[in-house]
């Protein structure tokens, strides 16, 4: 218990050291907590000297009596106040600056890190993962050090005031519950791993049952898709109970040693007065002492499994903060100019090849666009270019700058993308447009969204600007969405500009109005586009043909329709190939 309490600590960070205050602090209280025993069982010696005629009571030693009680219960509390404040809230802040690391870490990880990781792990772990640890962590942290500091203070003063055999009685007690504990722990850490992965798919399976209720209402399967639900929470509850019914035996020797302890104290007690060995009121502080001795450490057993748990969650939190980070030995390096380059550049997904030792150039301010089959490596090229993945082999240059020199931060803020899927936060139109630009004047929001064509639409809403739209913009239309994103990377203003997909799935209408705003956006940029309409690519300034993972061709629509080959051909039945995108 004691190493994943430090480990803990170590989690804390900067806030360790109020926890060792706390510790200060927990021992002061446990000395308050033990002193008034000792002034009950000095009074009551004091009432029998006097009732035996051996010294008689005065009214001031009563006096001096009540008012160290009355101090010794007021240092008791405070010193446990000043505990609890300087310990408790350590939880809860240092859960949210793990928050905040966790988010700069999983936006600074290949795309791939996604792919490879469980999503119901990641979310448990952003998610309830951190909420135990924010609930439990310093409640454990005080259940066993200052439960320790508080049974060893009281042992201490058993033995030096009332009875050393007592006090060896006290000790033998704790370290035979302490063998328990130990064999609990052994078995905690074993479970530890199935009860997370236990709480993990339930969260992977709600996720999924929400995420999928659009279906799940059309097809009218609510049965069918929450089998899975239904199986995750029955799977969590079977493993709790085999858990709960393995710890028990465990459990029950714990709490019996130490009661055993506490009989044997009071035995012990009752056997030195008979014998005239120990007064009486010494044996009732040691029957008042057997009593409460323990009481800090009988919670042990939860906090074995406890802390089992929470050593299984920062295992999982060290895997996510030791996760390659993709720019870590990355450079802010400012952009003498937007020249793009591939230099020989091969990339694959988990060892399936997407590219194949691909170069070509885009030249500062030109338009470049990539068609090509579904699948051949289009998208690829415009994450590569974003540094959301790191290539195989080769080089990529933008103003002869490699970007693996970079950070990603200095990189993507010379690059907007707007993708075919629009993803827009639950919260305001106004806060939504200003993510490209957080310093951005509502002056400066209105112009982008004006010159994205949404400012109109965003104006008839009641709330205007001010309208909070559902999570994903789910009160939107696509085209809505569409010319928000767009507006969002026209506040952006940066010098590229990643257009994939954008007008996909898009209305004749909407289509013609996202046109405009993504002609105000792309003005004396450097534009890569992927889309599948030839109206959006044939005034390219050049076209490459991507099929394979290979550039199999290249050059200017006039240029290209002149050749045979695959962009012809793809001319040929205008958009009615099977399988085909083009951008």
């Amino acid at each position: 218990m004691f190493r994943i309490v430090n480990r803990l600590i170590r989690w804390t960070g900067n806030y360790k050291r109020r926890i060792y205050i706390g510790f200060i602090y927990a021992l002061i209280h446990s000395i308050f907590t033990a002193i008034p025993i000792m002034l009950a069982a000095y009074g009551l010696s004091a009432v029998l000297d006097d009732f035996n005629g051996i010294k008689p009571l005065e009214i001031r030693d009563i006096w001096l009596m009540l008012g160290a009680m009355i101090m010794a219960v007021l240092g008791r509390y405070l010193f446990s106040y000043l505990r609890a404040v300087t310990q408790e809230s350590v939880g809860y802040e240092a859960t949210a600056d793990e928050r905040v690391r966790l988010g700069d870490i999983l936006k600074r990880v290949s795309l791939g890190f996604f792919s490879k990781n469980n999503m119901g792990e990641l979310s448990a772990a952003a998610t309830t993962d951190l909420s135990f640890l924010e609930m439990f962590a310093m409640n454990m942290v005080n259940t066993v050090v200052n439960g320790y500091i508080t049974v060893i203070v009281l042992i201490l003063f058993l033995a030096c005031c009332c009875s050393p055999l007592a006090g060896g009685i006290a000790l033998a007690g704790i370290l035979l519950s302490g063998l328990f504990l130990h064999l609990l722990e052994a078995r905690s850490r074993k479970n530890a791993p199935i009860h997370q992965k236990a709480q993990d798919d339930m969260v992977e399976s709600s996720i999924e049952y929400l995420r999928g209720m659009q279906v799940v209402k059309a097809f009218k399967q609510e049965g069918v898709s929450i089998a899975g639900i239904r199986k995750a929470y029955s799977d969590s509850k079977k493993i709790n109970i085999k858990i709960e019914v393995e710890y028990m035996p465990f459990n029950c020797l714990h709490l019996f040693s130490l009661k055993a302890a506490s009989i044997a104290i009071v035995a012990v007690a009752a056997l030195l007065t008979y014998n005239g060995s120990m007064e009486l009121p010494t044996m009732l502080m040691l029957d008042m002492f057997s009593f409460m001795i323990f009481g800090s450490v009988e919670a042990m057993n939860n906090a074995a499994h406890v802390l089992e748990v929470i050593d299984a969650t920062l295992n999982k939190l060290d895997g996510i903060e030791h996760a390659d980070i993709i720019d870590r030995d990355g450079k802010d390096i400012p952009l003498r100019n937007t020249d793009i380059a591939f230099h020989d550049v091969t990339f694959s997904y988990d060892k399936t090849p997407v590219l194949k030792n691909i170069s070509f150039s885009i030249p500062q301010g030109s338009t470049t666009a990539i068609v090509g089959p579904s699948g051949s490596g289009k998208t690829t090229i415009c994450n590569l270019i974003a540094r959301f993945y790191d290539v195989d082999c080769g080089e990529i240059t933008i103003g002869s700058e490699n970007i693996r020199d970079m950070t990603c931060d200095s990189l993507l803020h010379n690059i907007s993308m707007v993708f075919q899927k629009v993803y827009l936060f639950h919260d305001t139109i106004e806060n939504n447009i200003r993510f490209g630009n957080p310093n951005a004047t509502q002056d400066e929001i209105i112009e982008a969204a004006k010159k994205a064509r949404c400012h109109d639409f965003i104006m008839s809403l009641p709330d205007g600007y001010q309208t909070v739209i559902g999570e994903g913009g789910s009160t939107l239309s696509g085209g809505e969405k569409q010319r928000i994103s767009i507006a969002r990377a026209i506040l952006k203003n940066a010098n590229i500009v990643i257009l994939d997909e954008a007008t996909a799935s898009i209305d004749p209408e909407n289509e013609h109005l996202i046109q405009q705003a993504i002609s105000e956006l792309t003005i004396g940029k450097t534009v890569i586009v992927i889309a599948h309409r030839l109206a959006t690519i044939e005034h390219a300034d050049q076209i490459l043909v991507v099929d394979k993972g290979e550039i199999v061709q290249k050059g200017t629509h006039q240029q290209l329709v002149q050749q045979e080959g695959l962009y012809r051909r793809f001319i040929s039945i205008r958009e009615q190939a099977e399988g085909w995108s083009i951008g």
